[in-house]
């Protein structure tokens, strides 16, 4: 009698069947989470490791025997493989006529030296670097002026390149909201300044590169995910590529988010990821003992990423990323 009083496979783990369902579902709905408290910015921070829940959820289904829970899992990875399978692909292939890398080296590296050896070991014909303090700064130029003999560096964000630059400006990210930071002159602003625009002479023709490092987000009690400054640093950055006139642009940078955060929406609408582009895997950089984001960048518009890679750790709590680029 007790054999015959079980519920049936359709009927055990409902529980369960709900939980992949609502997995499901906030994958293929995140765009529609909202953003009160950060919240969408979170979820769309780390949406590719929903993956993990799948496998907790399937032993549990296995262990009701429930067929309905089983059946319900195949919408979360049904999405997940949706948005993410084709990241799981090498997509590199041989080539790149120019090679581009960029690093946030933190502002706490013990040896700025040791780190500027790595980058310029690593090949780049372009090197951005971000986070860059003024103690620092003539360690930089010291040991990367014999590869780079063209180099900028306004503010914090620097660029170091073999080929000649020109035009170098510092890129307005409203890092200083309300009046009294707009009363401030260009001069007040420079030393602080986390963005630039330079033109890179290639042999394609020229290269308009911008270096970039948006604000932090991090997570604050009684507030939740604070992204305000990142998130109004994104939109006057995409502002200016948006106007930027010369067809070529590569944008380098630790943007403090992921290109499936809303956030980005302005700039991924008119710049591809090389990772994603050219890359193999997620290329997660953040923080470089145990990556679980992909928040230091590469991105690009009218030239076509051959591949895309991470170097090594440094120094640094970010990991290095690199692309090649072709025309």
């Amino acid at each position: 009698m007790r054999a015959t009083s079980r519920p049936g496979p359709w009927k055990r783990g409902l529980v369960l069947a709900a939980l992949a369902l609502l997995l499901g579902l906030v994958m293929l709905a995140h765009a529609w989470i909202t953003d009160r408290g950060g919240l969408g910015s979170l979820v769309e921070t780390f949406l590719p490791w929903s993956a993990l829940f799948v496998p907790v959820l399937l032993a549990g289904a296995l262990w009701r025997r429930s067929a309905s829970a089983t059946i319900a899992l195949l919408l979360p990875v049904t999405v997940w493989l949706n948005l993410f399978g084709g990241l799981l692909v090498d997509k590199s292939h041989p080539g790149g006529d120019l090679t581009v890398v960029s690093h946030n080296v933190d502002a706490d590296n013990p040896d700025p030296t040791g780190t500027a050896r790595d980058l310029a070991a690593s090949g780049a014909d372009v090197l951005a670097l971000e986070e860059i303090t003024p103690q620092a700064k003539p360690q930089y130029e010291k040991a990367l002026a014999r590869t780079y003999p063209y180099h900028a560096v306004r503010g914090t964000v620097g660029l170091w390149s073999k080929l000649p630059l020109s035009d170098t400006k510092p890129v307005d990210i409203k890092q200083d909201a309300g009046p009294m930071g707009e009363a401030k002159s260009a001069e007040a602003k420079l030393p602080d300044t986390r963005a630039l625009r330079t033109t890179v002479a290639t042999d394609g023709g020229p290269l308009a590169v911008y270096v970039a490092h948006l604000g932090s987000v991090r997570m604050v009690p009684g507030v939740g995910f604070a992204t305000d400054d990142r998130d109004r640093h994104a939109k006057a950055l995409a502002e200016a590529v948006a106007a930027e006139p010369n067809e070529r642009v590569v944008l380098l940078g630790d943007l403090n988010g992921t290109t499936d955060d809303r956030a980005f929406a302005g700039l991924t609408a008119l710049l591809d990821s090389a990772q994603e582009t050219a890359g193999d895997g997620f290329g997660f950089t953040w923080p470089s003992n145990f990556p679980v984001a992909r928040i230091d960048q590469i991105l690009v518009r009218g030239v076509a990423p051959a591949s895309s890679w991470v170097l090594p750790a440094t120094d640094s709590d970010h990991l290095p990323v690199a692309a090649g680029l072709d025309w």
